[in-house]
């Protein structure tokens, strides 16, 4: 396993509602780690959160100014007990350097959404979209990570035509420091990506309990993250404790 740096070993990665500073600050404690957004920060990803805004009422990934929100959900994180990082959407590489630039001053992660499955996003050429697209999603990751940003990507186990592990290799060498696994209903992959990958693996989907978090960390995963049950503090101290019992067996 690779030292993930948090502590405790737990992320909080809603993306299904608020997932602000605020959201993050009250998550201390129980996650050691907090990936606020995503946020849309390019026209065809904003374009497409308009439409998400005005059909869904999804209305948390289109702050007016993206950079200068970025800036100010992590300065009000500045003195809390817990990591951040920001989730971000873009089709391209340009649109995310101002912000990782943000992250990198502010010791903050930044994540590459390659994951959603809004249809919007998609059409866009984000989330699943880039996941399919392994030179434009490597040269995405590589512009953030020349900023100086750690640079996580969030990825998606059953994509047709997506070979995982093998995108892993090539994002690993892109520069990628992290990669954030939702394995779906195929948990075994995450053992596949940690054969490929050489840095921090954190694991999501379905992490509730004590059995989840085990079979995650068994595969190989140094980490594991929450996602809709984000907000509910007994989840969130189940899997803390969970993790804490793992890395002492250990």
């Amino acid at each position: 396993m690779t030292d993930a740096g948090f502590r405790p070993r737990v992320a909080v990665a809603s993306l299904s509602g608020q997932s602000d500073a605020a959201w993050a600050r009250e998550a201390s404690g129980e996650a050691g780690l907090a990936f606020l957004g995503g946020v849309a920060l390019d026209e065809p990803t904003r374009t497409a959160a308009e439409r998400m805004a005005a059909d869904r009422n999804r209305t948390e990934f289109l702050p007016a100014d993206p950079v200068a929100f970025v800036a100010d959900e992590l300065d009000a994180l500045a003195d809390a007990p817990i990591d951040a990082g920001v989730n971000v959407r873009s089709t391209a590489p340009g649109p995310v350097l101002p912000v990782a630039a943000v992250c990198a001053e502010r010791d903050a992660i930044l994540e590459v959404n390659a994951h959603c499955r809004q249809s919007e996003m998609c059409a866009a050429g984000a989330g699943e979209t880039l996941l399919r697209d392994t030179e434009r999603l490597c040269a995405v990751v590589s512009a953030a990570a020349d900023e100086g940003a750690t640079t996580s990507v969030k990825v998606r186990a059953e994509v047709p035509g997506v070979d995982l592990p093998g995108l892993a290799r090539a994002l690993d060498d892109a520069g990628a420091d992290v990669i954030h696994v939702d394995a779906m209903d195929s948990e075994g992959v995450v053992a596949s990506v940690r054969e490929a990958f050489d840095g921090v693996l954190i694991a999501n989907n379905g992490v509730r309990d004590r059995a989840t978090v085990r079979e995650y960390l068994a595969y190989g995963a140094d980490a594991v993250s929450i996602g809709r049950p984000s907000d509910n503090p007994r989840v969130r101290a189940r899997v803390r404790d969970a993790v804490a019992e793992w890395f002492d067996d250990a």
